[in-house]
Order: C-alpha cells, then structure tokens, then sequence
C-alpha cells in the first residue's frame, strides 16, 4: 500500500523546537520532489518548505532560516527541522511527495507552540 506517514509533531513552548518525519511506504522518495504544507484552524492549507530529488531547499519567507527542510533516501524519509518556533506556527502540518502523474499526501501530525 502507498502511503507517507508524518510523525514528529507535539506541543511545545515558544522558541522551542520539533522535528517532523514523513516517511514513504510502498514506494521510493528517490525521485520525487516533496513539500511540507499546513493547515491552521479555519486557514486555508499553505506551502512551508519543499526539498527537490537532487536535494535543493526551498522555504516560505516566514520560516526561512527558522525551518530546515532534509531528505535521506536511505531512510526513505524527509523531514523538517523546526527551530525558534512561535505561537504562528501551530497548525497540521502535511508532507507531500510528487513526481509526474504521481501526487501522495500523508495524513498530517499536529504542531502546536504555546505557552
């Protein structure tokens, strides 16, 4: 069955920090380009960071050089290192992995930031 699973979310203070996991099930990342989104309460879903298949990061400005998007093909796996992290930043976050006609969405793991 394919499928991307996300783990790595939680709750945590302001200026605190997460990392998010999205692992691929059923096939290989190799050549996809995969993104992390999120979603907050009555907010439409937006892009936080992509990360191509040769590797080359890509950010929303609002969490350029706070987020940090990795990939390791051996692990199958992308993830998303979040750093300094505040209220704003709380939402569903979502990864996605596409190639061609090829378009997966995992379920999604809840971030939340307060104090």
């Amino acid at each position: 069955q394919v499928k991307l699973i996300e783990s790595g979310g939680g709750s945590v203070q302001p200026g605190g920090s997460l990392k998010l996991s999205c692992v691929a099930s059923g096939f290989s990342l190799d050549w996809y380009e995969v993104s992390w989104y999120r979603q907050a309460p009555d907010k439409r879903r937006e892009i936080v960071a992509i990360i191509t298949d040769t590797g080359t990061g890509n950010y929303v400005d609002s969490v350029r050089g706070r987020f940090t998007i990795t990939r390791d093909n051996t692990k199958n796996t992308v993830y998303l290192q979040m750093n300094s992290l505040k209220p704003e930043d709380t939402a569903v976050y979502y990864c996605r992995a596409q190639t061609g006609n090829h378009d997966y969405w995992g379920q999604g793991t809840q971030v939340t930031v307060s104090s």
